[in-house]
């Protein structure tokens, strides 16, 4: 499900809001004790097995596929993009929604109810695999805290909408203008995907000589 950028926080009753937390969302696809972490554009991410046999080992039930973010967090708390891309910390598995379940498609219940089954499967010591906590209705308050905390910003979902993969959304998305680890991101990825192109483009080159 795709999230909105709006500009500025509100309250609503019919909302509820979440911290953004700053790292790769994903989905863990739990199956009879495996689990592959997956992309949003269906990439399936083989740099954190260790991460994805964790979640398996954690999750109580047989089947279950799992909406999320693969975060770092430091001491304090708070995600740690840096340490992620680097891998200077381990990685968690932080879920926010449960789409499927046992074999049951839960996309076109309410997100709270999805809430309440994924918190249920969650082991009792949050690990590698954590929940993702809410609050209803004080979504500005909750905006100038998360920035005040130097966070990235937060979500604000309608807490009874289903889950929808299409263009259509209820998910919105109010970012922290000051967040300080935004500061270098776009040469950090213009970097890497140079390093990149030019990586492609030299084995293309190898392969036309030969």
């Amino acid at each position: 499900m795709r999230l909105l950028r709006i500009p500025q926080p509100f309250d609503h009753p019919d909302f509820i809001y979440e911290l953004k937390l700053d790292g790769f969302r994903g989905l863990a696809v739990v199956s009879h004790g495996t689990c592959q972490l997956v992309s949003r554009n269906g990439y399936v991410f083989t740099q954190w097995d260790a991460l994805a046999g964790a979640i398996a080992r954690s999750i109580g039930a047989r089947s279950a596929v799992l909406d999320g973010e693969i975060a770092c967090f430091g001491a304090d708390g708070r995600t740690d993009f840096y340490g992620l891309m680097f891998r200077r910390r381990e990685p968690r598995f932080a879920a926010f929604d449960l789409l499927e379940l046992d074999g049951r498609d839960l996309r076109s219940r309410p997100l709270l109810e999805r809430k309440r089954r994924l918190r249920a499967l969650m082991p009792a010591v949050q690990g590698r695999l954590q929940y993702v906590d809410h609050i209803e209705e004080r979504g500005t308050d909750f905006y100038k805290l998360a920035c005040a905390k130097d966070l990235e910003g937060v979500v604000a979902k309608w807490a009874h909408g289903r889950y929808q993969t299409g263009h259509e959304t209820s998910w919105l998305k109010i970012k922290n203008p000051t967040y300080s680890q935004m500061e270098g991101r776009h040469e950090l990825f213009e970097a890497r995907r140079s390093t990149f192109e030019g990586r492609s483009r030299q084995q293309t080159t190898t392969l036309a000589l030969r």
